[in-house]
């Protein structure tokens, strides 16, 4: 086992790692990746889901870890999209679980600003900034198919990466 995958998968809470041993497996990491996309999950570093998920399912679980990744990860996205179109900046910096400071926001508020939604799967394709346009994208009310495309394709792009450097070079983890 990859040494820090190992260290991760011993602090994941108990629950969820006996869900995901259990036939519950992709439903429970279903939950997960929606609590990803949505930026709610703070107790395991997202770029470990997909990986740890393999580690715990297998390499022949690859496709269906993808698919459900991906379909998790966009429904969480599609939610936040949403609540940013309707509540708006102050809602949402007032809120406790948004946890993005307002000075972040600005920022990726001006880099969808001056690239449009193109910065959508760029961003859900690259660490640290995963997810961080949705916000912006639904302050700018983006067209909502439009959005969970760019959203889908950027997070299929970040979680093959991530599936890539865990099958083929384990040690990079």
């Amino acid at each position: 086992m990859v040494p820090a995958l190992a260290l991760q998968l011993d602090a994941m809470p108990p629950q969820l790692l006996a869900l995901l041993e259990s036939e519950w497996a992709y439903v429970a990491l279903f939950g997960v990746f929606v609590l990803e996309g949505a930026m709610l999950m703070y107790f395991m570093p997202s770029e470990l889901i997909v990986p740890g998920s393999l580690l715990l399912l297998g390499g022949d679980a690859l496709v269906p870890v993808l698919a459900v990744a991906v379909a998790g990860a966009t429904l969480g996205q599609y939610a936040l999209f949403k609540v940013a179109e309707r509540g708006g900046r102050e809602y949402l910096l007032e809120k406790r679980w948004f946890r993005i400071e307002e000075s972040k926001l600005e920022r990726f508020d001006g880099w969808f600003e001056r690239w449009g939604p193109v910065v959508v799967p760029v961003s859900n394709a690259l660490l640290f900034t995963r997810g961080m346009l949705t916000v912006p994208a639904g302050f700018a009310e983006m067209d909502d198919r439009r959005f969970v495309g760019l959203s889908a394709l950027g997070t299929l792009a970040f979680e093959v990466a991530l599936a890539g450097l865990y099958l083929f070079g384990g040690t990079l983890l």
